[in-house]
């Protein structure tokens, strides 16, 4: 670990070792987490629940090519959470928690719960989707700066900085919701669930691969 950051080599002493750093607090979370998914799929809102889990497999992806960065360069991740500010009950990968993961998954289903019933709808002249996409896009943007100056959400590559928020608009979450919106405005369910599967399934190649090669 000798050319790593000492941010990163904070990150990578506990990295997926929840021995030393479990919490009991995800325990409930994980639990409200669970109970948010199966009322959303007993009031029959399926597209809610692939559009949310949409968005995690999105984020999975950007996570994923995170720690590839980060092992291959032999530095930093391009974001990290480090042990200290914002210690994590579990780390997962080197800049994605349990907390984070969590927080995602919910965060795609209250996004698509902001969507009106016309796709094709405006707001301000503005198509209802964009709209939307670009409002939660930018509050992502603002939460993530303010994580990165609370010490919490590491920064180390001078591309990905508060100095140039539209890197982390355009790559970081505009991806995010739009992947959301899209599996939620498909024509049928099954639809929506095959997307997902293709998201998801591709992570999961995507994490097989890294394993073997060691780039996560």
């Amino acid at each position: 670990m000798e050319g790593f950051s000492e941010y990163t080599k904070s990150a990578l002493a506990i990295l997926r070792n929840p021995q030393l750093t479990m919490k009991w607090y995800v325990v409930p979370l994980f639990v409200i987490v669970l109970y948010i998914v199966s009322k959303e799929l007993h009031e029959g809102n399926y597209k809610i629940v692939l559009g949310g889990f949409a968005l995690w497999g999105v984020d999975i992806f950007n996570e994923i090519w995170n720690s590839m960065i980060c092992f291959s360069s032999g530095f930093a991740p391009v974001w990290g959470t480090p042990v200290g500010a914002g210690n994590t009950a579990w780390l997962l990968m080197i800049g994605y928690n349990v907390e984070i993961s969590m927080m995602f998954l919910v965060m795609g289903m209250m996004a698509c719960h902001n969507l009106p019933k016309d796709p094709k709808a405006k707001i301000l002249g503005i198509n209802n989707r964009i709209f939307i996409a670009c409002i939660l896009t930018t509050t992502a943007v603002i939460v993530e700066c303010f994580l990165n100056y609370c010490g919490v959400l590491t920064w180390e590559w001078s591309f990905w900085q508060r100095s140039c928020p539209w890197v982390l608009w355009v790559i970081g979450y505009l991806p995010f919701f739009s992947a959301a919106f899209l599996v939620h405005d498909q024509p049928t369910v099954k639809d929506s669930a095959k997307i997902v599967g293709l998201i998801l399934g591709f992570d999961a190649m995507l994490i097989v691969i890294c394993a073997i090669i060691g780039w996560i």
